[in-house]
């Protein structure tokens, strides 16, 4: 009996970013034996809701700008695929490959589409914009996590020359990677950290070997 395909789907607007995110989606169904992988381009409406915008394309014939979008994304995604089996040889490449372009706001044409292919999964790229900006422009990729109804997989963009502005965040203490590991997750942090961490975390740990130690742990 033949099994239902994983399907997933990608948004793309031709910059690095949703490379990296359509290279992702290659990745993950090179890793299924039964996978299909739905790019989609969408052409945007002068608006932010789909039911109220009226598209830029309106006082012209749609059909040629969209064959002509599609025939775009089709080259795009075909050049892509050559990019990614060039640096991942050992990939298994599979996978069925279909394009879509559909003139729409691009988080809500995003949506629909899973919507109507069964999508398993989108995976999507964020620019991580901030600030003015965000609020101005808005986030697809936070519109699509907020209005899908499927797992969402972000790919963020690569740490660049701001990378100060960045907010940071303490490594993990050695010792305590050994603790962890040396007693099986029993304890959780080492004795430097265990007064400063241990009374603030509580944790899950679940015995296999028996259902009655599955509870949760205080730590004091």
């Amino acid at each position: 009996m033949k099994s239902n395909p994983y399907v997933l789907l990608v948004g793309v607007d031709f910059s690095d970013l949703a490379d990296r995110a359509l290279h992702e989606a290659f990745a993950y169904a090179s890793q299924r034996a039964n996978a299909e992988v739905h790019v989609l381009s969408v052409l945007p409406v002068a608006g932010k809701d789909p039911g109220y915008a009226i598209s830029v394309y309106a006082a012209l014939e749609e059909r040629p700008i969209l064959e002509s979008a599609l025939e775009r994304l089709a080259s795009h995604v075909a050049k892509q695929r050559e990019v990614f089996r060039l640096a991942h040889p050992e990939a298994q490449l599979m996978f069925r490959l279909s394009s879509h372009a559909f003139i729409d706001t691009a988080a809500h044409g995003i949506v629909e589409l899973a919507s109507v292919i069964g999508a398993d999964l989108i995976v999507i790229g964020t620019h991580n914009r901030k600030g003015l900006e965000r609020l101005l422009l808005g986030s697809v990729a936070e519109a699509t996590v907020r209005n899908a109804r499927c797992p969402v997989l972000v790919i963020p963009s690569p740490v660049g020359p701001d990378a100060d502005a960045e907010p940071k965040f303490t490594p993990p203490c050695s010792e305590c990677v050994r603790t962890r590991a040396a007693s099986a997750g029993k304890d959780f942090w080492c004795a430097q950290h265990h007064e400063r961490h241990g009374r603030r975390h509580t944790y899950h740990q679940h015995d296999r070997s028996s259902s009655d130690s599955n509870f949760p742990l205080v730590i004091r």
